[in-house]
């Protein structure tokens, strides 16, 4: 059977980020990709001109009605709104027997806010013990911990900031840094520093959806997290070295990279 991915997440309608970023993620790593969604924004490659959160009800219903019907191999969690839906989606993940994915999503590529700052402390004490692995960019580690990198000597400091929040591993994504891309994969005793060129483009959009889901498949497909997150970082370099132009801003990543020629 094909491995099924659960992203819980918010819309994008521009198609670069969020619920439509994690579906084509899936599709290209070959797995089956479903999903609950959180909120619905007006989005495009300028930014976000507005955004809906759904109802607690409304989110619980899709899950339930993914989870207790087809079943997942694991899920991926993004935008999440309020404290509300975060309390609700770190109850539902918690019960559930397959690995979590949790991408603390704070602000978007242009920075509009996508998280209440209300939700913050349910952040750190509901959703993020209850994943699996966390993939936090340096804001969010900001924001979750106050701790501030700026350098990769920084990142062992903001990883067990983190860690002590409850996840059972987190990633540490430096991309903001100069020179190489490198983040850091750690668990507390094992680490592991990822790097990889970067790349002059400015098409980044959905970076960091595609990252959390390239993650996600990986465990869906029983890779250990070390070699799911290896895999995954390699998938979003690719995708970010093939961002294209779209509109008049930041056009996304390119999710189908392995398929042109």
């Amino acid at each position: 059977m094909i491995p099924r991915v659960l992203t819980v997440a918010g819309s994008d309608s521009g198609g670069g980020a969020g619920i439509q970023a994690d579906l084509k993620t899936m599709l290209a790593l070959g797995v089956h990709g479903m999903s609950v969604i959180t909120a619905v924004t007006a989005q495009n490659s300028l930014g976000v001109q507005g955004a809906w959160e759904l109802p607690v009800e409304a989110v619980r219903a899709q899950y339930r009605s993914v989870v207790d019907d087809i079943g997942v191999q694991a899920v991926k969690t993004g935008m999440l709104a309020s404290a509300e839906l975060v309390e609700a989606v770190a109850e539902l993940i918690s019960g559930t027997d397959a690995p979590a994915v949790v991408d603390p999503v704070g602000v978007s590529k242009h920075g509009d806010p996508l998280l209440a700052a209300s939700a913050l402390d349910s952040v750190r004490t509901r959703l993020l013990p209850a994943a699996t692995v966390a993939t936090p960019n340096l804001d969010e580690v900001a924001r979750l911990t106050g701790v501030r990198v700026e350098s990769e000597d920084d990142l062992r400091r903001a990883a067990q900031a983190v860690l002590e929040h409850g996840p059972r591993w987190v990633l540490i994504k430096g991309g903001h840094l100069p020179g190489d891309a490198v983040d850091l994969l750690t668990d507390g005793r094992d680490e592991y520093f990822l790097r990889a060129p970067r790349h002059d483009n400015r098409h980044t959009h959905g970076t960091g959806c595609t990252l959390a889901s390239a993650i996600a498949s990986g465990l869906a497909k029983g890779l250990a997290v070390p070699e799911a997150v290896t895999q995954a970082k390699e998938y979003v370099t690719g995708a970010i070295a093939a961002g294209f132009a779209l509109g008049a801003g930041i056009g996304p990543v390119d999710h189908g990279w392995r398929f042109r020629d």
